[in-house]
């Protein structure tokens, strides 16, 4: 579990170094003339990550002048063997999986005859690399290999600056060949440069023919990568045919995860790295964070059972990594077993934190939410308490809650939670930076211990009754809408006018966004505790609805979201 957790971490903390380096070296880069052709079209699976399978980058390859194999990616054993007749000689079968040494774990293959070809793919296509299924091969003609070469572009994050690795002899093994690979420096306007181009090529000893074919296939990388705004481009190998041409035998491509948007035609629908093929709730969750710029939120599903000898399923929730590891490792020495990593850090907003708490509570079986962080954090605790206060109550928390809030404000955040836990069916303890994540592990175990033992049911939101009802005054926000129960507005009016810092107001007798409409819209996060504060004052009429696309649907069937009656305070059928 630690080293799952170690693992995402880590890959958390890379990217966010590459991005920055990206950011600096290729950010303000003019596009170039050239534009990448359409994928192959023949399968519908999208990318689960900012990394593209080979068939996929042969396809950029050959947009920006590469030769490669003939061939095409299938996704059955017939339409290899069709795929095979095409091309009418030998061929070789590959899996498209996101890893290296696919030939070492039987995921490359040659063949001559038909039925050669369907049992590889069959084989292949029932294989499992890592916990990714795979769901493509490739099927390409064989290329009649003279000599190997191999080509990859980078990021140096040392110089920020595009680099590219060029060596004599490629194929399985260059790690252990480092030494004897060379350095070619590219500026991030005009591409690689000319003397070290032509320094590399005159040591491969080749003909002037190929010799001039090799230093076109180096700047012709550089314009493939920055054609999709890559983070890395590798071919290995770039091979030499016994009738002298230089063809792409394999590729591997990672795009960066900020230009993903830019970048519809490649298909990259969750630009993150995972371990395994990403859940509904974290499609949902990376949902959220592409629609929400303000601070980070990741999420990632670690465990859906505890083993027999833990003390049960724990909904987590972060802030910052190295505290976040802290405190993930305290819980798991108190004897749970992490559901979940979350991360709400860089001054989320609160809509933001809501949202990812909804998340982790969409997990079932849970027996407890804890929550802790760096404890020094440098943003605004109390809007993260707002947000952890508005998801206990409309899911009407049943079960032990203790929240670690250390850093700016951590007092005003603690408050809230205190007077939210009056609300609720269960404790929610709040903590301040001076209590150690040990202590607050501690402290939630006895909780969880003499709470009663019914794990958690994921469920829809409680409602109010005026949502939704056609007299409501309805107000739209960022990825949401203010429902203001008209009927009461006159004497609701003060209260509400008051604790949404005059964002509402009176007009003509009838409540009223005090901005224009795309300021007000901004405003979800004072809105959000124009919510919290108004429940906690028993103010009924206000709410502020926030969007989660596909949550509710995962939860519960379409049309069992729960209303709220606010004049009975039960729950209605």
């Amino acid at each position: 579990m630690r080293l799952a957790i170690a693992n995402f971490l880590c890959g958390i903390l890379i990217l966010s170094c590459n991005q920055i380096s990206r950011k600096d070296c290729f950010g303000a880069t003019p596009k170039p003339t050239c534009e990448t052709r359409a994928l192959p079209g023949n399968l519908a699976t999208l990318n689960v990550m900012a990394r593209l399978h080979e068939y996929q980058g042969k396809a950029i390859l050959a947009a920006n002048g590469f030769k490669i194999p003939r061939g095409r990616a299938v996704s059955g054993a017939n339409e290899a063997v069709a795929a095979a007749k095409e091309l009418g000689s030998e061929v070789v079968v590959k899996i498209q999986a996101w890893t290296t040494g696919r030939a070492g774990i039987g995921g490359v293959a040659f063949a001559k005859k038909p039925e050669e070809v369907r049992a590889h793919a069959a084989r292949m296509l029932s294989m499992k690399v890592g916990q990714f299924p795979v769901e493509a091969v490739l099927v390409e003609e064989k290329i009649n290999i003279d000599r190997e070469f191999f080509l990859s572009f980078a990021i140096d994050d040392a110089a920020r600056a595009p680099v590219i690795i060029f060596a004599t002899g490629g194929g399985t093994g260059i790690e252990e060949r480092a030494a004897s690979t060379r350095r070619i420096p590219c500026d991030v306007n005009r591409g690689p440069l000319d003397s070290a181009v032509d320094e590399a090529v005159a040591s491969c000893g080749l003909s002037a023919n190929n010799a001039k074919q090799l230093n076109e296939a180096i700047r012709k990388l550089f314009a493939a990568a920055r054609s999709v705004e890559a983070r890395s481009l590798e071919i290995n190998p770039l091979a030499l045919t016994k009738s002298g041409r230089f063809v792409a035998t394999d590729c591997r491509i990672t795009i960066d995860d900020y230009a993903a948007g830019r970048h519809p035609e490649l298909g990259i629908e969750i630009a993150r790295e995972f371990d395994h093929p990403p859940t509904q709730l974290e499609r949902a969750a990376y949902a959220v964070e592409q629609n929400d710029h303000r601070g980070t939120f990741y999420f990632a599903q670690l465990a859906t059972s505890a083993p027999k000898d833990s003390k049960g399923l724990v909904g987590f929730h972060g802030a910052g990594g190295g505290g976040s590891m802290m405190s993930m490792d305290a819980i798991v020495n108190a004897g749970f077993t992490i559901a979940n990593f979350t991360d709400t850090s860089g001054n989320p907003s609160a809509s933001k934190v809501y949202r990812a708490a909804r998340i982790i509570l969409a997990q079932p079986d849970l027996v407890g939410y804890f929550g802790s962080g760096s404890g020094v954090a440098s943003q605004e605790q109390y809007w993260s308490a707002y947000g952890l206060a508005k998801a206990f109550w409309e899911l009407d928390l049943d079960l032990p809650a203790v929240i670690r809030l250390g850093g700016n404000t951590e007092d005003r955040a603690v408050d809230i939670l205190h007077r939210m836990s009056k609300l609720l069916r269960a404790p929610v303890e709040g903590y301040r930076k001076s209590d150690t994540p040990a202590f607050i592990a501690a402290r939630f175990a006895k909780l969880v211990a003499s709470a009663h033992r019914k794990k958690w049911k994921p469920r829809p939101p409680r409602v109010p009754k005026f949502v939704s009802d056609p007299s409501a005054t309805r107000l739209a926000v960022i990825n949401g809408r203010v429902w203001i129960d008209t009927a009461r507005w006159p004497e609701i009016r003060v209260p509400v006018e008051s604790h949404s810092g005059g964002l509402i107001i009176d007009r003509d007798g009838a409540p009223a966004a005090a901005l224009p409409n795309e300021g007000f819209a901004t405003k979800d996060s004072e809105l959000l505790a124009c919510d919290v504060e108004c429940r906690l004052a028993g103010i009924e009429g206000f709410y502020l609805e926030l969007d989660i696309p596909g949550l509710n649907e995962l939860i519960a069937p379409k049309g069992t979201v729960r209303k709220f009656s606010w004049v009975c305070n039960k729950l209605l059928p």
